[in-house]
């Protein structure tokens, strides 16, 4: 089986031909600025090691889209004859509000389901929406899936994710606490149990570590907690996002600067994080290289970001009651050896021990990085949430 995989953004569309069987990708890529000059391709045959860059005019979507089409059913490139072979057609979706607790078949009367939620994700559901309506246009007859950023963390009790606000404002409003990179912390922390055997109880801190930040507490399988929030600002500090801070604070910084609604909310989503902090720039490469030549803003940085994450993973041990496995994921918590030796110093009351010298080395894979006397398992394992699109595609439209 063959599932096309869409994550659609409003000026990109990042796409994988998967098998979802074995995993394998046929072919992946971005098209991005689309709407805009200088719009680019990218086409990649991961078999053949074949990729391929341009630039081209992509007006709209369905341009991107037909783009994309072509290239995968090219009779020299191309890794399918024509779209009849791709069986189905698995979407992101960023927010699936409280009416999607897991991946669904998409008709019109789920689209305008997902529709109603447009408020609380204003700059993703309505992009996400434009792809799907895309392809049922360019490939009509196919099934397409809805897989929400969303639903893994609908398990939340309700001292989780509720805001002490005036009710009415989750009844009327739905302000409550939601959770992001769903699929990412459901691949993960799955993962991770297969590892342990696939026990019936289980207790897995995931630390999806990036531009984007967020950790969940998955306890027997289910998310119980997450930092992110109505929104993906709340929650740990990340690249150019403030995380959490006294709401009180923005209030007063946007009076104090005479600041808009627009522009507090650009501040705190795109000024603010590390960028914010450090100045200079908002990678954790740079960030690290500036802290080690003793810049002292990079320095402060760098404590303030170990200090969130470990606050929330002592929460999760705690909501939990004990830990037994603490997962580090994305580009950050795969490939800084510095963030996570940093993050795991003083947990060694919660039975933590990491070995240093495997955790400086770069693999590929999945990797133990905690020593055989640990009472914890800490691993570093690279996400994949396209497959687990692939995956609820494959199960629903089958």
């Amino acid at each position: 089986m063959k599932v096309l995989v869409i994550n659609c953004g409003s000026s990109s569309l990042k796409y994988q031909l998967v098998n979802p069987e074995s995993g394998e990708v046929f072919a992946k890529g971005l098209c991005e600025r689309i709407g805009i000059e200088g719009s680019k391709l990218e086409y990649e045959v991961v078999a053949k090691d074949f990729e391929k860059k341009l630039e081209v005019p992509m007006p709209t979507h369905k341009e991107a889209l037909e783009l994309v089409i072509s290239h995968l059913t090219d009779k020299e490139i191309g890794v399918i004859a024509s779209v009849n072979e791709v069986d189905a057609i698995g979407h992101r979706v960023v927010h699936g509000g409280e009416e999607f607790a897991k991946s669904v078949l998409l008709n019109e009367e789920v689209l305008k389901a997902i529709e109603a939620n447009n408020d609380l994700a204003p700059l993703h559901n309505p992009a996400n929406l434009m792809g799907i309506r895309t392809c049922m246009e360019l490939m009509p007859g196919k099934k397409n899936v809805g897989v929400f950023d969303t639903a893994f963390h609908q398990t939340m009790p309700a001292e989780a994710f509720m805001y002490a606000l005036p009710y009415e404002d989750y009844k009327e409003l739905k302000v409550r606490k939601y959770g992001f990179h769903g699929t990412s912390h459901l691949f993960v922390s799955e993962t991770m149990r297969e590892i342990m055997g696939n026990p019936a109880h289980s207790k897995i801190i995931v630390c999806h570590l990036g531009n984007g930040a967020s950790i969940s507490a998955v306890k027997d399988g289910k998310s119980i907690d997450t930092s992110m929030g109505l929104t993906p600002l709340q929650g740990l500090m990340m690249g150019t996002r403030c995380g959490d801070i006294d709401p009180a604070a923005v209030l007063f910084v946007k009076n104090k600067r005479n600041l808009t609604d627009e522009e507090m909310d650009a501040r705190m989503n795109k000024k603010s994080g590390i960028l914010g902090l450090f100045g200079k720039s908002s990678d954790c490469r740079d960030l690290e290289m500036a802290a080690t030549a003793g810049d002292e803003r990079a320095v402060l940085a760098e404590k303030v970001f170990i200090y969130k994450i470990k606050s929330y993973i002592g929460a999760y041990a705690a909501a939990m009651g004990g830990v037994d496995a603490i997962c580090f994921t994305g580009g950050i918590g795969e490939n800084s050896a510095n963030v996570r030796e940093k993050t795991l110093e003083g947990l060694e009351f919660l039975g933590v021990e990491l070995d240093k010298e495997i955790n400086s080395v770069r693999k590929k894979g999945n990797v133990k990085l905690s020593t055989e006397n640990s009472k914890v398992l800490v691993y570093k394992i690279p996400t994949n949430e396209e497959l687990v699109i692939a995956r609820d595609t494959y199960k629903l439209a089958k």
